[in-house]
């Protein structure tokens, strides 16, 4: 089954406007795995450390953390995270000095059938431009 999730930039240190993305995963994907895949869906560099988190707002201070702590990011699963507490929304932070920031929802109530020859997870729509994450960095 495959599940639908947009990603929406909330900030980020070089944030330059807005950015977001709809990507199709397989529902039995980790948050480790969505990890991966928002990296490469806005071509960052994996070199930071990250965490998701359930919150109200993405500045809440009560929060239900997933992070390198505990094993949550390598078993907690898209499918058995949905639905959502209805006051908690879903972010994925990455990199605690720059501070990207990413909103992620749900596009469909439920999961569809994974399309013949398709190959998941990917992307499938995009608006904006990608965010630098290292706009000054020649390489």
């Amino acid at each position: 089954m495959i599940w639908t999730l947009q990603l929406k930039l909330v900030r980020g240190l070089y944030a330059e406007g807005p950015w977001e993305a709809t990507i199709a995963l397989e529902a039995a994907s980790t948050l480790e795995d969505l990890h991966h895949i928002i990296q490469r869906a806005v071509d960052f560099d994996n070199d930071h450390l990250y965490e998701f988190y359930l919150a109200r707002t993405d500045r809440s201070r009560d929060r239900i953390r997933f992070d390198e702590e505990d094993d949550q990011l390598f078993t907690q699963t898209i499918e058995s995270l949905f639905p959502l507490p209805k006051d908690k929304r879903l972010y994925y932070l990455f990199d605690y000095g720059d501070h990207w920031l990413f909103q992620i929802a749900r596009t469909r109530t439920k999961p569809f059938e994974a399309e013949s020859g398709t190959e998941y997870p990917r992307v499938m729509s995009e608006k904006g431009a990608r965010p630098p994450q290292y706009p000054d960095w020649d390489s």
